[in-house]
């Protein structure tokens, strides 16, 4: 039988009935966030490509030109903070959000059925940027080289943020990561089980089209909110120097970009690139874990 709102709606109650369901949920996500590290390391440089990139608007080769002068101890530096960022992610993200659409769903009556898991995706990214934004603060502090000499360690950077205060120490550009964070959860969610269930009508195995779900929207996602990520690259990764606010940050990274779009997705397609590796792993073993317990 073919996917429709009202099987899914049926489905979701059942799921939400269960009193274990909200920790399978925290689980699962933990669990597929983990296994799918393993493309977080592999990816890793591509990341620092890109980063690099957004930092400097450097082309290709120049960039690759330039970590490979540094060498290859420095090409993964700044790795910890995505790794532990990557699992503990997920089993917030895929939790809270599984927690929050069990809440939301005696509001149905109020609100459609098809709109509350995006709906729980978007408290979800909230509570994501509240937390994060610290461990994106060190990790871009990280990968820039000119803080190699003044901040050589997590130990220095973190007594350097805490000098200073919250919203220009660790909470730098939270804004842009808030509005980031909340939409692109709430896209993810909102499309990932339509999409998948279209994708298998058409024939492809559970484990594909959950992968291919999350491929797909890996791109929805990236490609409009990237400018968003390259605005909190320049607007974390230095400390100490002018403390502009989100305004005049957004006005001097257009400026410094020659009012181009095409010069601010720069690096654009290789971020594409690792998001859908990534996120099409995540959803597709995410998928199979809660198919398996169901």
């Amino acid at each position: 039988m073919g996917w429709s709102p009202a099987n899914s709606d049926k489905e979701q109650h059942q799921k939400d009935a269960d009193p274990t369901a909200w920790f399978r949920k925290y689980k699962h996500g933990g669990t597929s966030s983990l296994i799918s590290t393993l493309t977080t390391v592999m990816t890793f440089p591509i990341y620092k490509t890109v980063f690099r990139q957004q930092l400097h608007s450097s082309g290709f080769r120049e960039t690759v030109a330039q970590l490979n002068k540094e060498g290859p101890l420095k090409l993964y530096r700044g790795v910890a903070p995505p790794l532990l960022m990557k699992t503990l992610n997920g089993t917030l993200l895929f939790g809270l959000q599984g927690t929050l659409l069990q809440r939301l769903s005696r509001a149905e009556s109020i609100l459609p059925g098809t709109v509350l898991p995006a709906l729980a995706g978007l408290g979800a990214g909230v509570v994501e940027a509240l937390i994060f934004t610290p461990f994106e603060r060190v990790q871009n502090i990280l990968q820039n080289s000119g803080n190699d000499r003044s901040l050589p360690t997590i130990r220095s950077i973190l007594v350097r943020l805490r000098s200073e205060n919250l919203a220009q120490g660790f909470y730098r550009a939270f804004l842009p990561i808030l509005a980031r964070n909340a939409l692109g959860s709430s896209l993810y969610f909102g499309l990932k089980d339509p999409v998948s269930s279209a994708l298998r009508e058409q024939g492809l195995s559970p484990v594909a089209s959950s992968f291919f779900s999350g491929v797909f929207n890996s791109m929805v996602i990236s490609l409009p909110l990237y400018p968003m990520s390259v605005l909190v690259a320049n607007m974390q990764a230095k400390v100490g120097e002018e403390k502009l606010g989100l305004r005049a940050s957004a006005q001097k990274l257009w400026r410094a970009r020659q009012c181009s779009l095409i010069l601010l997705y720069r690096g654009g397609s290789l971020v594409i690139l690792r998001s859908c590796i990534s996120w099409g792993i995540t959803t597709a073993i995410y998928d199979r874990l809660e198919n398996r317990t169901n």
